[in-house]
């Protein structure tokens, strides 16, 4: 006989006797907006997850047995059964979300999948609650919400295009490798447009390392790695339009639903614009418009044993203007329109198949293509590159230990159709193993290799360790070094601002090497939760432009001749009193590099010594109201010929939202007492300089106080 129950946390369930021995127990689960998938229902060392259509089954002894059924994000539920011989029963089950399971959850950046309190390598993560408020803020792009990041910096690029990059803690951009749920589906380097054109409206969390990654990663790590992990298909639909008061709009929508059997889909969808703005009426563009279409499917299949598929693929096209406006001239009297065109499409797939004793093999696979069409004043640049990865990775748990050993083939090339001498192809292969070790339950150690072979440049090998300690109970220090590479490339900070054609084609460069070491602390004083770190590397050979000899008007790629040193610590505190959280942060950052033109050491510039932020939250019932301020030091400032360094500013900002229903309205403040470089000095040069670069750095916000409101929708 087959019963139908609906289980209550703390319920008993009594199972009608039947023939076999032992008992199948099997669960639905759901939340408020249907079924959820990969949810862990255990019962002692019996444990499955979840599939598509949200169901999972327990074969279990006869007896009394304790269950629990988990998803991160939600409360988890524990019931009681007891088994009679030979039983079958379905159970319904409903989880109802809850942002503070942050300490249970199980990140994935490390290959390891171990709590997030567990494990040795520091992680930092941008919880769902947050990344919902951020999509708030800034629903076309994930900048907002890594900025606001203890750490990470979002520095302008390309002033007159809009472009950005990701530097964590002092490094470049190009040293952080962009992951989407594990995946480089964003190129093999990003660029300096990539953050400015992923939505968040999709996002479940962001999973963050900073510092050397290359053991995990390879040579696309060599700053950190910030993984992207989407949002699962638990059956809801969204849609959310914003609009700003800089005349810029944004309609995403998000739809997931089962397909039948162990299959169910998501889908996102936006539409992004924003109009040209000239604030300071010079007749050059200080924010750039844009028209961008975005659309990302994914395919999901799981079972009860917990093996799990994605399938996924994307596409964005965009186009953008800025330089110029119609009839304006730059100082020399000529027109400077600047444009850019963009197509991206990409298709990836992750399998993680379980095997026996508990082992599981992960796949990945991803291939991309980016093709762009720029315009600098009347010259034009056509570029088209590829992307592609291959691994495997076998994952064995064995008691304390976890291994994990695999291979990967990654693939890269450039073509560039309009300047000759920058073409390129290449292949790595590469071999990484990890090991993951709890000494005791105050120790754990984890450490992790991995081997490329670089078909250009030679081979790698890219060492790891991390120790974490718990010396008292809530209370943790975690202890993490190693070394890793970074291949050459044409396309650095200064290039993406220039274009190829005034770039030399490189010749003679070395791969640049890394190293770093990071001591983070962290802990509970009362009602105030404390993370402080301290950190350290060491960059050798790192590509820089300077003047090409005997060749005017021209730059030169070369490898530094002295090691870029960056060391710095991070402070964040958050108090929490219901139903206010207050959070504070302060980050001391100090890097030097050797100067290309002249060899003597000096500050790296646009790296800010001493930042600080302090936010308040007040959420009660459906209403929420927060506020917040950052202030950035001072930057030194380089080809800048109005200054050396920069004055110090301080933004602030609000967000106010309410909920009626399936309905969330949100009004979001930004940069409200209106800091514009332009402000404190123009924008565009009176003469060209490295390079033929008509902008100067941008080292304060271009667009001024900007308000948006919009309208969030569940059903």
């Amino acid at each position: 006989m087959i019963s139908r129950l609906v289980v209550l946390v703390g319920s008993v369930v009594s199972i009608a006797r039947a023939q076999a021995p032992g008992g199948t127990l099997t669960f639905t689960v759901r939340s408020e907006t249907g079924v959820i998938t990969a949810a862990l229902v255990r019962s002692g060392g019996i444990s499955a997850t979840t599939d598509g259509r949200g169901v999972a089954r327990l074969t279990l002894p006869v007896g009394r047995q304790v269950i629990t059924i988990a998803r991160i994000g939600y409360r988890p539920v524990t019931l009681t059964a007891t088994v009679l011989p030979g039983t079958e029963a379905r159970v319904q089950v409903e989880l109802h979300a809850d942002a503070s399971q942050l300490s249970e959850l199980v990140v994935v950046t490390t290959r390891a999948e171990r709590r997030l309190e567990d494990t040795p390598v520091r992680i930092e993560v941008v919880s769902t609650e947050e990344v919902a408020e951020k999509v708030q803020m800034s629903p076309g792009n994930i900048a907002h919400l890594l900025n606001e990041t203890n750490g990470i910096r979002i520095q302008s690029t390309s002033p007159s295009l809009g472009g950005a990059n990701v530097r964590i803690q002092g490094l470049p951009g190009r040293y952080t490798q962009i992951l989407a749920d594990g995946l480089p589906l964003y190129g093999g380097q990003t660029g300096n447009l990539g953050i400015v054109q992923i939505p968040p409206v999709d996002l479940l969390r962001v999973e963050i390392v900073k510092g050397v990654a290359s053991a995990l990663y390879g040579g696309q790590a060599l700053g950190g790695v910030i993984n992207l992990v989407s949002r699962p298909p638990t059956g809801s639909r969204e849609a959310l339009a914003n609009q700003t008061t800089r005349d810029g709009t944004d309609l995403v929508g998000w739809f997931a639903r089962p397909l039948g059997g162990r299959w169910s889909y998501t889908l996102l969808a936006g539409a992004h614009r924003q109009a040209g703005k000239d604030l300071d009426r010079d007749g050059w563009t200080d924010i750039a418009g844009y028209r961008r279409a975005v659309i990302r499917p994914r395919l999901f299949w799981g079972d009860s044993t917990g093996s799990t598929v994605l399938v996924t693929g994307g596409a964005t096209l965009e186009h953008r203007e800025g330089g110029t406006l119609r009839g304006a001239t730059a100082p020399d009297g000529s027109a400077f329109p600047e444009g850019l065109e963009t197509q991206r499409f990409d298709v990836g797939l992750i399998g993680r198949l379980v095997l026996a004793r508990r082992a599981f093999l992960n796949l990945r696979g991803s291939a991309v293509q980016q093709g762009r069409a720029e315009q600098r004043g009347p010259a034009r640049e056509r570029d088209r590159s590829r992307t592609g990865l291959l691994e495997a990775a076998v994952t064995v748990p064995s008691g304390p230990d976890t291994w994990v050993v695999g291979g990967a083939l990654a693939g890269e090339g450039l073509r560039e159709s309009d300047v000759p001498g920058f073409d390129y192809t290449y292949t790595v292969p590469a071999l990484f193993a990890q090991y993951d070790r709890d000494l005791n339950r105050s120790i754990s150690l984890s450490a992790s290799a991995r081997a490329d072979a670089h078909s250009r440049y030679g081979t790698f090998v890219s060492p790891r360790l991390s120790l974490l300690v718990r010396p008292r109970p809530g209370w943790s220090l975690r202890l993490s070094g190693g070394t890793g590479f970074s291949a050459p490339t044409p396309l650095v900070e200064a290039t993406e601002v220039i274009g190829l054609r005034r770039v030399v084609p490189p010749d003679g460069l070395v791969a640049e090497r890394g190293r770093g070491l990071s001591l983070d602390g962290s802990g509970v004083v009362g009602p105030f939760e404390l993370n402080a770190t301290v950190y350290g590397s060491r960059i050798d050979h790192r590509v820089q432009v300077r003047s090409a000899t005997g060749q005017p008007g021209l730059v030169a790629l070369i490898n530094s001749p002295g090691s870029t040193r960056t060391w710095g610590g991070e402070l964040l505190m958050r108090w929490r009193h219901d139903p206010i959280t207050l959070s504070g942060s302060y980050t001391y950052l100090r890097s030097t590099e050797s100067d290309p033109e002249t060899a003597r050491r000096q500050e790296v510039a646009l790296n800010p010594r001493h930042s600080v932020g302090l936010v308040a939250v007040a959420e009660e019932g459906g209403s929420r109201f927060g506020l917040e301020g950052y202030y950035t030091g001072r930057q030194l400032l380089e080809e800048n010929p109005y200054r050396t360094a920069s004055a110090p500013y301080l933004l602030v900002g609000f967000l106010a939202s309410r909920k009626l229903g399936k309905l969330v309205a949100f009004v979001n403040g930004e940069n409200l007492l209106n800091v514009r470089l332009t402000e404190y000095q123009p924008l565009v040069r009176m003469s060209p300089g490295l390079g033929g670069r008509w902008t100067v750095d941008a080292w304060a916000p271009l667009e001024g106080r900007v308000v948006n409101a919009g309208v969030r929708v569940e059903w």
